[in-house]
């Protein structure tokens, strides 16, 4: 509790300095101001709501309830917007609509924290929670872009979806997190993660993807890049976590 404790402060004192109620996303600390981009990231506040959410119920504590639940409602309001009949979610308040750009609105999947959904739902009620998660499974069906049939990072919703403009077409480090996301938020479409586990690996090992070539661009074998395969695998077809994932 001490040491969240200290986290929390420096979360609420150098990150939280908007006026909606969301995080600032960069902060280096070798500059004066420290913020150096005050735009938020939104799967960083959802993170931060869902952590308070489960330290507050694990300690009692009522301050980082309401404090959860001032950050889900501002992602409801910020973040969470339906573009042709689909729920988004953002990737921050700022610069991704279809206002915002005109491959907008863009998204990036990696950001549906598919096990917090439910958190948020609890924090600030709405139907859109429910709705947010269904279409991000139903937009992650769609995203199969170049050889390996894998999502891009950032990918456009203007029209059919494709990799966004002005990002690299890649499955890169945050898309990793994406089947980690997908089994942990007890979804298990089989075919859904047999072909992220597919498209992402190369000899079994993650790697990631030059979208346009297919071809790897870094080949992750250390046991924290390793263990999202293992544990697709075990939701897939029951296989164990290795010796090496433990």
């Amino acid at each position: 509790p001490a040491d969240f404790e200290q986290i929390w402060y420096f979360t609420r004192t150098e990150l939280l300095l908007r006026d909606d109620g969301l995080a600032v996303w960069k902060w280096d600390p070798n500059v004066k101001p420290h913020v150096t981009d005050t735009n938020n990231a939104t799967d960083g506040d959802m993170l931060i709501a869902y952590a308070l959410a489960l330290a507050g119920t694990q300690w009692n504590r009522n301050d980082y309830i309401l404090a959860a639940s001032r950050m889900a409602e501002a992602l409801l309001a910020k973040t969470v917007a339906r573009s042709a009949g689909q729920m988004l979610l953002l990737p921050g308040s700022e610069g991704f609509t279809a206002a915002d750009r005109k491959d907008g609105p863009v998204v990036n999947p990696s950001y549906w924290i598919y096990e917090a959904i439910p958190v948020m739902a609890a924090l600030a009620p709405s139907d859109a929670w429910k709705e947010l998660s269904d279409d991000g499974v139903a937009l992650l069906k769609t995203m199969q872009f170049g050889p390996r049939k894998l999502p891009a990072e950032w990918v456009s919703l203007s029209g059919p979806p494709r990799p966004a403009e002005g990002f690299d077409a890649e499955f890169a480090y945050n898309a990793l997190r994406i089947p980690l996301y997908l089994a942990r938020g007890g979804i298990t479409d089989k075919a859904l993660l047999t072909r992220l586990r597919k498209g992402m690996s190369q000899d079994g090992i993650p790697a990631t993807i030059d979208l346009t070539t297919g071809r790897p661009k870094t080949v992750l074998s250390d046991p924290g890049y390793r263990i999202v395969n293992d544990v697709v695998a075990c939701v897939v077809d029951g296989t164990k976590l290795p010796s090496s994932a433990l």
